[in-house]
C-alpha cells in the first residue's frame, strides 16, 4: 500500500487543477474538465532535501524553513520562466547559504580546520554536467559547477580544446574567479554550529587516539550510537519547468574531520545527481539527487542507478528494489557494517487523453524518496502553490502510513503523485 496524493486538471489555453480519484498512467489518462473553476499557469514543481543523515530533532524547524525556502525560490524562477537546469541551481543557493545545513556555508571542517566543498549539477534536456571538488572560499559550490556546465555547452575552447566538467580545489577556485564567480573569506564560511562541532570531534578523535585498541573500537561503537548516522546532511534538489525539461543539483561539505582534499560523492558523475529528459528509448523524464556517507555512495552509483530503474511501470516498488539490491545488499559494500544513504527522485512523462477529439496532452509527475538514515527532510512545491509544504522523516521501523494531502509518509520510503494537464503540446 503506498501513501498517495494525486492532483489532476484541465488546460485550454491556461491549467486547471482538480481533484482526481483514481491514479493515472502514461498509457491512458481520464481528465475532469472543470469550467467554473478559476484557471492557473503551470510552471512546474520542485523537490527538495536537507539530507539523509542525523537531524536535531531541536532545529527541525529551521530544516523546514530552509527547504520551504528553496522550493520557494526555484518556484519564482519557474514562474519566471527560466529552465529546470537554472530553477534547481537557484534552489541549491538557499540550501548553501542556509548555517543550519551541511553545505556552502556551515560546510563540516575537515582534519586542517577548513572547509573544502563538493557539487554537481545535471540538466536532462542536454544531459550536460558541471561539478566542482573540495573547493574552499566559494560561497555558492554550485554555482560554478552551474557555470561549468553552461560554458561546456558552448561548444570547445580555443585550439580545438575540451572544455572542462569537473574541476577540484585550487583549480575550481581559481576557475571561478576568472568567471566572475567572488571569492569568500574562509573564516566567513564556518558557524559557530560547525565550529563547535569542529572542537567536540576534535576532542573525541585526540582521546580515542590515547586508548588501548579495544577501547577504541569500543568508544567509536559508543560514539556512532550518540550521534546516530552522523551529520551527512548534503542537500540536494529536482525540478521539472514547464516544458517537461528535468534537472537535478546537489551540494556537500562533506564527512566532519575528512581528511583534506577528499571528494565526495556530490561531485562524483552518476553518484551524488543525475537528470535525463525522456526519449524514444526511455518513456519517462527522471531527475535523482542522493545524500549520506559519500564512499557508499559513490562505489554504488546510486543515482544513476535509481534513474534507470524508474523505467517501469512501478516506481514505487522500483525505487524499493534499487535501495535494496543496488545499496543496501550491494556486493560493493558487503564489508560496511552499516550503509548509509538517501535519494529523492522525480519521474515524469507525457500522457495522452483517450478522447483524442479533445487533444489534450499532460505531465503526470511522480515525486519519491528512500533512506536508510536515521531521518530525511524534505520540501516540494509547485508552482501553483501558495506555500512550500514539507516535513522531517524520521527513520524508525519499517512501515507504509497513508495521511491525507498535502502529506504521504512511508517511514524510510515515499511517494507523491501528481498530475497536469497541457493542450496542444
Amino acid at each position: 500500500m503506498i501513501g498517495l496524493s494525486s492532483y489532476v486538471g484541465v488546460m485550454e489555453s491556461e491549467i486547471n487543477f482538480a481533484e482526481e480519484q483514481q491514479p493515472l498512467s502514461p498509457q491512458a489518462n481520464s481528465w475532469t474538465n472543470k469550467q467554473d473553476q478559476k484557471p492557473k499557469v503551470f510552471g512546474g514543481f520542485v523537490l527538495v532535501h536537507a539530507g539523509a543523515g542525523y537531524h536535531s530533532e531541536s532545529k527541525a524547524k529551521e530544516y523546514k524553513h530552509v527547504c520551504k525556502r528553496a522550493c520557494q525560490r526555484a518556484v519564482e524562477q519557474l514562474k519566471a520562466g527560466v529552465l529546470a537546469v537554472e530553477a534547481v541551481a537557484a534552489a541549491l543557493v538557499e540550501l548553501e547559504d542556509s548555517p543550519f545545513t551541511n553545505a556552502g556555508m556551515g560546510s563540516n571542517l575537515n582534519l586542517s580546520g577548513e572547509i573544502e566543498c563538493d557539487a554537481s549539477i545535471m540538466d536532462g534536456k542536454s544531459l550536460h554536467y558541471g561539478a566542482v571538488g573540495a573547493i574552499s572560499g566559494i560561497k555558492n559550490p554550485v554555482l560554478v559547477a552551474n557555470r561549468l556546465l553552461s560554458e561546456a555547452q558552448k561548444g570547445k575552447l580555443s585550439a580545438g580544446r575540451i572544455p572542462p566538467c569537473f574541476l577540484v580545489g585550487r583549480g575550481a577556485h581559481d576557475w571561478a574567479l576568472s568567471h566572475g564567480i567572488p571569492s569568500w573569506p574562509s573564516e566567513k564560511m564556518a558557524t559557530k554550529f560547525s565550529l563547535s562541532a569542529y572542537r567536540r570531534n576534535k576532542r573525541k578523535m585526540e582521546l580515542a587516539e590515547k586508548m588501548e585498541p579495544g577501547q577504541t573500537k569500543r568508544r567509536r561503537q559508543s560514539s556512532e550510537n550518540e550521534n546516530g548516522s552522523g551529520c551527512l546532511d548534503t542537500v540536494g534538489a529536482v525540478v521539472v519547468d514547464l516544458e517537461g525539461n528535468v534537472a537535478a543539483a546537489v551540494s556537500s561539505g562533506g564527512l566532519a574531520m575528512k581528511h583534506s582534499g577528499r571528494v565526495g560523492q556530490a561531485a562524483h558523475y552518476g553518484c551524488g545527481c543525475w537528470a535525463e529528459n525522456g526519449c524514444n528509448l526511455n518513456t519517462y523524464s527522471t531527475a535523482v539527487s542522493t545524500s549520506g556517507c559519500g564512499e557508499h555512495l559513490i562505489r554504488t552509483m546510486l543515482a544513476r542507478e535509481c534513474s534507470s530503474a524508474m523505467q517501469t511501470e512501478d516506481a514505487h516498488r522500483a525505487l524499493l528494489e534499487t535501495m535494496q539490491n543496488k545499496f543496501i545488499s550491494s556486493p560493493f559494500l558487503a564489508s560496511e557494517d552499516r550503509v548509509l544513504g538517501g535519494v529523492i527522485v522525480l519521474r515524469c512523462c507525457r500522457c495522452v487523453e483517450t478522447q483524442p477529439s479533445q487533444n489534450i496532452q499532460g505531465i503526470l509527475v511522480e515525486f519519491l524518496w528512500s533512506h536508510t538514515t536515521e531521518s530525511m527532510c524534505v520540501g516540494y512545491m509547485s508552482a501553483q502553490d501558495s506555500k512550500a509544504r514539507g516535513r522531517d522523516f524520521f527513520l524508525s521501523t519499517p512501515c507504509v502510513c497513508r495521511l491525507p494531502l498535502p502529506y504521504c509518509l512511508l517511514r524510510g520510503a515515499g511517494r507523491l503523485q501528481m498530475s497536469i494537464a497541457d493542450a496542444g503540446i
